[in-house]
């Protein structure tokens, strides 16, 4: 039995090789770039519910303090930029979880903010928010009542036990 020189069927494997190798190579690209565009859509996306969860909130107090103009109507929770700062969504998520902490702030006067103010710093001083499994400390630099919005300023620093 004669077996075929391997010259003339080389081209065809070569051809081969490169046309697989393409393959390949083009299923980990578009995987790259759906998984990119999944990515940003998922983030928009949660960013969107906390804001629709906020506004709901905000139209519910709007409705039942309307009558009243010296109560904190609404929360604003921002956090200060640093080279520490964790993700964007693990920060949306926190804040979220402040934001949900300091609804009991919501309804009360304006003119007794420093006692809200003093019981919400020993509340929440150093409070640790564990977020996709990893520990943030949060601290509040600033609050500021002004029309009836809270605004509240924190600090968010990874935490290490």
């Amino acid at each position: 039995m004669r077996v075929p020189p391997t010259y003339l069927i080389r081209p065809f494997i070569q051809l081969s090789g490169v046309f697989v190798l393409g393959m390949i190579i083009g299923c980990v690209v578009y995987n790259a770039v759906f998984h990119a565009s999944y990515n940003e859509l998922w983030l928009e996306n949660k960013d969107l519910k906390i804001q629709e969860e906020q506004y709901i909130e905000d139209i519910k107090t709007l409705k039942k303090y309307s009558k009243r103009q010296t109560v904190i109507k609404e929360i604003h929770v921002r956090a200060e930029e640093s080279d520490k700062i964790p993700d964007s969504v693990s920060v949306k998520e926190i804040i979220q979880l402040l934001g949900d902490e300091l609804e009991v702030l919501r309804g009360r006067d304006v003119y007794n903010i420093d006692e809200y103010s003093k019981m919400t710093r020993i509340m929440m001083d150093k409070k640790t928010y564990t977020v996709r499994e990893k520990p943030y400390s949060v601290k509040i630099t600033t609050m500021l009542v002004m029309e009836g919005v809270l605004q509240v300023w924190i600090e968010i620093t990874p935490s290490f036990r």
